[in-house]
């Protein structure tokens, strides 16, 4: 695979923005997950379904645009005034408070209104002539017109109802064009829209969850950045580790042109490890597949160092920021201190990345991916399940196999070496971070 083209046709992220976009992602979720829980949304949830309601709109709509002609309260009061402006109820009311009224009335409950019917004794009588005028005047046939009638019971039902303090709130509340404004129902859909605009609330109803996935799926067991500043203040050993405990563990191999020197080489601190391979004379024990372990003159010293002691794990996602650069090879494997199974999740070859797994027969899934600039870091994973095995550079999958997939926990091994028939020179593997993490 070339990563050149996805470089070309922005598929392929370099490491900078991978990681920003990885770390953002983290944050995002992080934050998520905060709101998710908050009070602010669940009271977001709450006006939300109060104000989409059909009722709570249905009010909104009748608040907002019901004209104060059409209400109860303005009726009842154009009722009102228009029985207390009557001429007619005016004077009926003025005839109620009357003197000459009064009398008659008085007259009427006596014995002598009897009298009043005979035009004769009317006649003669100076009294019964002016109450006979009376009974005949406009004021009481108005009186008699208007007494204990519908309009004058309406009207003082009119009065008291207008007097009362309720009535005043809903006649001045109706009156008001502004009367919206007022509610609370406009309160609580203030509320609602604040929230609605709130940054926390926006993001989330803005983000998909889905996109947090892999991050709710994976998490970090083990992580180490190297801060130590000799291989010795660390768990780390600078030998190969063999499950056999009687096999020599520092050593190189005869078809390799640089002897590992047990951790000389080796150096961590803030930038992380740090195997240098230098152009130094020295003899050291080389493993010859007839012969078992030779000695033999190298032109060359570089390291090798074992997380055996450190983490080990099966399964899961195993990554680490890397970069390298000169003539030797640099690797970054997984190993349980046999021959197999053997994973390399990094192998530089120049210019070159190769990935891989070797079966227990030997034969090698592997692929082989240029494109890049390997003196930079990148990130180098591996994802490992129960039945396959994917490569990742930065964010693109660069292979995949179901082949061999390794049943028995597994430790990291980083080391840089020279095979023999190959260019030499000086070189340096960089790690600045190492991570596993369990997969849910």
């Amino acid at each position: 695979m070339n990563l050149f083209v996805k470089k070309i046709f922005g598929g392929f992220q370099n490491t900078q923005k991978f990681e920003t976009i990885e770390k953002q992602l983290i944050a995002d979720y992080h934050r998520y997950k905060k709101v998710e829980s908050s009070d602010e949304l669940k009271e977001y949830h709450r006006l939300f379904e109060k104000v989409k309601s059909a009722s709570f709109k249905e009010i909104k709509k009748t608040l907002q645009n019901r004209k104060y002609k059409d209400t109860q309260e303005s009726r009842d009061m154009h009722a009102f005034h228009r029985y207390h402006n009557n001429s007619k109820i005016k004077l009926y009311y003025d005839t109620l408070k009357s003197r000459a009224l009064a009398d008659f009335l008085a007259f009427k409950e006596s014995d002598e209104y009897i009298a009043l019917g005979d035009k004769k004794t009317v006649k003669k009588s100076p009294k019964l002539k002016a109450l006979k005028q009376y009974e005949k005047s406009t004021e009481y046939r108005n009186y008699l017109r208007f007494h204990e009638s519908y309009p004058i019971g309406e009207y003082e039902r009119l009065k008291d109802k207008i007097l009362t303090p309720e009535f005043r709130r809903a006649n001045a509340f109706w009156a008001d064009n502004k009367r919206w404004l007022k509610t609370e129902e406009y309160d609580l859909e203030q509320q609602y829209f604040k929230l609605a605009d709130s940054a926390d609330i926006k993001f989330f109803l803005a983000t998909d969850p889905k996109c947090f996935k892999w991050v709710e799926k994976t998490e970090l067991a083990f992580r180490e950045d190297f801060t130590w500043k000799n291989v010795e203040e660390s768990k780390w050993k600078a030998e190969f580790y063999y499950a056999n405990p009687n096999l020599k563990s520092v050593h190189s191999f005869l078809n390799e042109r640089q002897a590992n020197v047990g951790g000389a080489n080796v150096a961590g601190g803030g930038k992380g490890l740090t195997i240098a391979t230098r152009h130094q004379k020295v003899k050291s024990a080389a493993w010859h597949t007839a012969k078992g372990f030779v000695e033999k003159e190298f032109d060359f010293t570089s390291d090798v160092i074992n997380g055996h002691d450190v983490f080990e794990q099966k399964g899961g996602f195993i990554r680490a920021k890397i970069r390298f650069n000169g003539a030797p090879k640099h690797a970054f494997w997984l190993s349980m201190g046999e021959k197999t199974p053997h994973i390399n999740v990094m192998l530089g070859k120049g210019k070159k990345i190769e990935v891989g797994v070797y079966d227990k027969n030997g034969k090698y899934y592997s692929s082989k991916i240029g494109g890049i600039n390997p003196a930079q870091y990148h990130i180098y994973s591996l994802y490992w399940t129960d039945k396959e095995l994917v490569w990742l550079i930065n964010n693109v999958v660069v292979f995949r196999t179901s082949n061999a997939v390794p049943k028995e926990k597994l430790f990291p091994v980083f080391n840089s070496f020279i095979p023999a028939k190959k260019r030499d020179g000086e070189g340096a593997l960089q790690v600045k971070w190492l991570e596993f993490y369990e997969v849910k």
